[in-house]
């Protein structure tokens, strides 16, 4: 009795829970922790410091800009060194993802391409920010605002992607048919 009443209630929880991507509350929740994530780590650097750095200064601000300076060195450093590699393997990636979701109707492929598409735009933006500010050697309220101006510029993105995942999750489950059923 005990294994029966096991398999019902398992039934049950895969009924009400669609395991598929886009009904699948873990995907929502994966979905809002990566672009929380994604802004307020702004450069590899935590936005914390920058509000600490502009409200206290002195040594704050020296780590902040320490810290920024490191992590500008390092992106451009894996740009020259990888870039080519990362762009070619980031475009077969995504091509992959692209065909296999969008052309074959893999519901997972289309979940984790509307996940990495728009990383590659903050990528690219990343990218162009830590140049500027190793070009201008911004320190100071120059590079807050910099950083700042980045900060709102991913939060676009990332609200952006996230109004066409929920389009795209929302007609997903409304309007096409899950295999099988």
């Amino acid at each position: 009795m005990r294994g029966v009443a096991g398999v019902d209630f398992y039934r049950t929880v895969f009924e009400v829970i669609d395991m598929r991507s886009f009904s699948n509350l873990w995907y929502w929740i994966g979905l809002a922790v990566l672009w929380s994530s994604v802004s307020h780590w702004v450069l590899g650097v935590p936005w914390d410091m920058l509000t600490r750095a502009r409200r206290r200064g002195g040594q704050a601000e020296a780590d902040f800009e320490a810290l920024v300076r490191i992590n500008v060195s390092r992106l451009l450093y894996i740009d020259s060194v990888a870039g080519l590699w990362l762009a070619g393997f980031g475009a077969f990636v995504l091509t992959s993802l692209a065909i296999a979701g969008f052309w074959y109707r893999v519901e997972f492929a289309q979940a984790v391409f509307l996940m990495l598409a728009p990383l590659v735009v903050v990528g690219i933006l990343s990218l162009v920010t830590a140049r500027g500010i190793d070009r201008l050697g911004l320190t100071g309220e120059a590079l807050r605002r910099r950083l700042a101006l980045h900060r709102l510029s991913v939060q676009a993105v990332g609200v952006a992607a996230v109004f066409v995942t929920a389009l795209w999750g929302m007609y997903q489950n409304l309007y096409v048919k899950p295999w099988g059923y």
